[in-house]
């Protein structure tokens, strides 16, 4: 190496450190994580219109009568002599051939068919990283995903399957990267900052408070297409960083100090092994209590999570009536107030273990209780007020604000208990997860399909309130911190090994033996 290398490597260290590094592209990883996600759910409010359900040729002949003498247009499309009588606001400003004759179930399906393939990676995208590392999952995951983005409009306009195609195949790639940043945690982070890193998970609601208003822009500029460009783009460029500069191991990173190495491996210990398990142990896995908890946890918080995610511009164009800029820009609040409350949390639960003022368990089970059962009962003042687009944005802001506490609870909870095998954790967790991603946008298709007024809403506001306050009792009556003594499973293939020891000296004492015997 050279000496200006040298130099430059010790300029890097001495501006960001290996960790740093991993923390800043880790956020910003998760904020195109669910820009690539959530994309779709601003762009399909441009794409379809919903009280439109019909060809696009009929949606240019009503735009065509909006011009003509003394025609206005109302919702239910009773047409009469000149006059055509309508409820609510006409469809937004679209180029003719960009609107698609989805109805609501249609529309919903789109949605929804992300989770088919979201599903199928997270327990196997979990051990993967626990085998190979979660550098590599992690990276090519966001990589294809990034490219599955960039075709996205072109998939719409060949056909409404190939849409659903494409993206199934979406939610395969990103179904993995959840699962495979623990394993990365557990060979990088140290016990005590782990509440921080995971903050950067809840960074998705950050890239989705970013991507609504920026969606919203583009597609009054540049039409819906232009969204699927920029954050495909983005993401194609983070992956080149994302392999240029984050490492498997400490060990392995080649700008890392001699310092920060013995630091993190010094606190990480032999709570994470250095050499991977080989096998899971299954049965001691389903048997643990605490592994259900965070199980049947993020399942049900999830579920209104996904809700909220998938449904709000929908609902507030539906039910407030805001226009395509208005809807970004208030669908992005509660996306902020999350990321804001996951961070400072994260920061104050590392701060309680460091100085000792809560144990592990009893730190999880509070920020737990505190981030669920908030939500759930600000879901229940939702049914009286989310009438009133005000008090909507607001409760809807500090539901999702609170809810960020999860990540000083239950999220990283198993780099706790089993920090060998948090990927498979997580993975198991985010599969159940994930159902309930793809029955939140059944419900509320189901829920409207017919009736589109606030009262079927409602229906959806109180089952989120009884989701919420429930995955918070199972977590205090199940969930732990303690370190489990299956994370350090016995090597199935050590008999074996030492039974060929025994039979190579064996097999070298033999003719000592037989020498013997004969003399």
């Amino acid at each position: 190496m050279s000496n200006t290398e040298k130099k430059e490597l010790s300029g890097c260290r001495d501006m960001l450190s290996c960790r740093q590094v991993l923390n800043l592209l880790t956020m910003l990883g998760f904020m195109l994580n669910y820009a690539l996600r959530v994309n779709l759910t601003i762009a399909i409010v441009a794409m379809v219109h919903p009280d439109v359900h019909s060809p696009p040729r009929y949606v240019s002949k009503l735009n065509a009568l909006q011009n003509y003498d003394n025609a206005t247009i109302i919702s239910n499309s009773t047409i009469t002599t000149k006059t055509i009588t309508t409820t609510t606001q006409p469809p937004p400003t679209n180029d003719d051939n960009d609107y698609f004759p989805w109805d609501s179930y249609q529309t919903n399906f789109v949605l929804g068919s992300f989770f088919w393939g979201y599903i199928l990676t997270e327990l196997p995208g979990g051990r993967l990283a626990e085998l190979i590392g979660g550098r590599r999952v992690f990276g090519y995951s966001m990589l294809w995903a990034s490219l599955l983005t960039l075709i996205t409009p072109l998939a719409a306009h060949i056909s409404y399957i190939m849409l659903i195609v494409v993206r199934v195949v979406l939610g395969f790639m990103l179904g993995a990267t959840w699962p495979a940043i623990h394993p990365v945690a557990a060979v990088w982070i140290p016990p005590m900052e782990r509440s921080k890193f995971m903050s950067n998970m809840m960074a998705s609601s950050l890239g989705a408070a970013i991507t609504m208003p920026v969606c919203g822009y583009f597609i009054s500029v540049w039409s819906w297409p232009s969204v699927f460009y920029l954050t495909g783009g983005v993401g194609l460029l983070w992956s080149i960083c994302w392999f240029a500069f984050v490492y498997e191991t400490p060990a392995t990173h080649p700008r890392i100090s001699s310092e920060e190495r013995r630091e993190i491996e010094e606190a990480i210990g032999n709570s994470t092994s250095k050499k991977r398990p080989s096998y899971v142990p299954w049965s001691d896995l389903f048997t643990s209590g605490p592994v259900w908890a965070i199980i049947i946890t993020h399942g049900l918080s999830v579920f209104g999570f996904f809700t909220v995610v998938n449904q709000l511009p929908t609902f507030m164009d539906q039910i407030l009536h805001f226009d395509i800029k208005q809807n970004g820009i208030y669908s992005s609040l509660p996306y902020l107030g999350k990321y804001i409350m996951a961070f400072s949390s994260s920061c104050f639960a590392d701060y309680l273990l460091q100085r000792g003022k809560l144990s592990t368990t009893a730190t999880r089970k509070v920020f737990t209780a505190f981030a669920l059962i908030s939500p759930g009962m600000l879901m229940i003042a939702q049914v009286f007020l989310g009438r009133d687009a005000a008090w909507s944005v607001t409760i809807f802001t500090l539901a999702l604000f609170t809810h960020g506490a999860v990540t000083a609870g239950y999220l990283g909870n198993g780099l706790d208990i089993a920090p060998n095998f948090s990927g498979t954790i997580f993975g198991l967790a985010n599969t159940l997860s994930s159902f309930g991603g793809f029955l939140s946008t059944w419900m509320v298709g189901a829920l409207t399909y017919d009736d589109k007024s606030y009262h079927q809403w409602q229906i959806v506001f109180g089952i989120l309130a009884c989701t919420y306050i429930s995955s918070a009792i199972v977590y205090i009556i199940m969930g732990s911190g303690e370190l489990q003594p299956w994370n350090n499973p016995p090597e199935r293939h050590r008999k074996s090994i030492a039974s060929a020891e025994e039979g190579e000296l064996l097999q070298k004492e033999k003719p000592i033996v037989i020498e013997k015997v004969f003399k």
